[in-house]
């Protein structure tokens, strides 16, 4: 019956988009009627003949029995009977079907509670992000008044160059700024909120692509973070990531 284990398992398919699912099917008759007996007329008449042809050339008394006839080679056989695939196929079908029914609907039920908790965990990213971009402009601020602290000690009552200290936050700022990551990182988690609020079908491999870039963004913003703040919010963003991730691994 390997072609019809093998229709099962694309009838699986259909239904189950993603992930490994392994189909062990497992048939015994229990019936007792896998065989029969056969009987072969034409032989129990060939040796009957030839009995009858050795009683008249020897003058033997013919004493011949049913019972003893039955016993010849081959007059009485046992024969396996070959199963009606068709009919076997159609109670495994009926069974195969209410279990991948029963197994959807319990995953659909499973798959709008892990909905609801992934986005609730993309709403936190939302809000880590929006400490990192408030936080920024605060740590050139900061950088500045310390620069300025700096040289005023160093220098004492002398003229401080405006032109010089501005020259150093601008290098600063450039090299710790993180707009851009920050604006990708935020289209990524609402274009994942969108697909998973979608009614589109198979989108785990998606999701999957959008959590990779997302983290690509939060690695970049960590590695630029050059304040303990967005270094903490950093690594929560992360953490919050792949926690994500691993999530979505249970989505078709």
């Amino acid at each position: 019956m390997l072609f019809r284990s093998c229709e099962g398992v694309g009838e699986v398919r259909q239904s189950i988009l993603r992930g490994k699912v392994d189909l062990f099917i497992q048939y015994e008759d229990l019936s007792g009627g896998q065989v029969s007996l056969r009987y072969n007329e034409a032989l129990a008449r060939e040796y009957l003949g030839y009995l009858k042809q050795m009683e008249e050339q020897f003058s033997l008394e013919n004493d011949i029995r049913v019972s003893t006839l039955s016993r010849y080679p081959e007059v009485l056989t046992m024969e396996e009977q070959v199963p009606d695939e068709e009919e076997i196929w159609n109670g495994l079908k009926q069974a195969m079907d209410g279990a991948v029914q029963q197994f959807a609907a319990t995953r659909g039920s499973e798959g709008e509670n892990l909905k609801e908790d992934i986005i609730k965990k993309l709403d936190s990213m939302l809000d880590l992000v929006a400490f990192i971009e408030e936080r920024a402009p605060q740590i050139i601020a900061q950088y500045r008044e310390k620069l300025e602290n700096k040289v005023k000690e160093l220098l004492g009552d002398a003229q401080l160059e405006e032109g010089r200290i501005a020259a150093e936050v601008v290098l600063f700022a450039d090299k710790i700024c993180t707009d851009e990551e920050v604006v990708r990182l935020k289209s990524h988690i609402v274009h994942m909120k969108e697909t998973l609020s979608s009614d589109e079908a198979g989108v785990g491999r998606k999701l999957d692509f959008i959590a990779q870039e997302m983290n690509r963004e939060a690695n970049t913003i960590l590695s630029k973070a050059n304040d303990l703040d967005i270094s903490n919010v950093g690594i929560s963003l992360k953490t919050e990531i792949e926690k994500v991730r691993e999530q979505i691994q249970n989505i078709e």
